[in-house]
């Protein structure tokens, strides 16, 4: 989300959001780890992670949706701050979080989508390394990402979806920005009962959204 999506209504909590890195200033990775709510709420809760979205990639057939999703796997799509991140950090947090030792149905199947030949030659490495290292077969294939497809509204941020006073309030703040929020993905992941006590307490100190909200959102910590 650039800067000039935010809503004019400059709050703490849009502030969050303004000071967060621009697109250009990120880096993308793409993976398929089973079913996407958990990776994005994963993901999200991770200092350094910019932003969150969960779609479909990895397959041939055009626009595809949940109902009808053709050869496609569910994805997370990450943008993240290199100077926090490398992506080989990153597929750390993958492999750790994932059956890579089983086969799954294409929809859930495990697989890394590089954005270029870079990212295709580390993952390629990193995969390697782990068969080596643990001496199994390693499930989770390396592709090359040709194109990310957002799946619908209702899966984006899943988890602080199941807290509607709180995603409510949000993308009554945010409006079309909403998936695209830093806070929003931080908010997802402490839903789901990722990130430390720390990191909730300083996100939860600088938000002015109403008591309720902010009630809501400590009560399911």
């Amino acid at each position: 989300m650039s800067r000039s999506a935010l809503p004019t209504d400059q709050s703490t909590t849009l502030a969050r959001d303004a000071e967060a890195l621009e697109p250009a200033e990120t880096e993308t990775a793409t993976f398929g780890m089973g079913c996407f709510w958990g990776p994005d709420a994963l993901f999200g809760a991770k200092d350094g992670i910019v932003r969150t979205r969960v779609g479909y990639a990895g397959g041939t057939a055009n626009d595809p949706t949940y109902y009808a999703l053709s050869d496609h796997t569910e994805v997370v799509q990450l943008e993240y701050d290199p100077e926090i991140w490398t992506y080989a950090e990153l597929l750390d947090v993958v492999w750790a979080n994932h059956d890579w030792t089983t086969s799954q149905k294409r929809q859930y199947r495990g697989v890394i989508l590089a954005q270029d030949d870079t990212q295709r030659e580390i993952a390629e490495r990193s995969h390697t390394a782990l068969a080596d290292r643990t001496g199994q077969s390693v499930a989770t294939t390396v592709e090359t990402l040709e194109r990310f497809y957002p799946a619908e509204a209702y899966h984006q941020k899943y988890e602080l979806r199941t807290l509607p006073v709180v995603a409510d309030e949000l993308e009554d703040l945010y409006g079309d920005a909403f998936t695209a929020s830093t806070v929003a993905a931080r908010l997802n992941g402490f839903a789901a009962g990722y990130g430390t006590e720390d990191q909730r307490h300083d996100l939860l100190a600088t938000l002015d959204l109403p008591p309720p909200v902010i009630d809501e959102v400590r009560r399911r910590l």
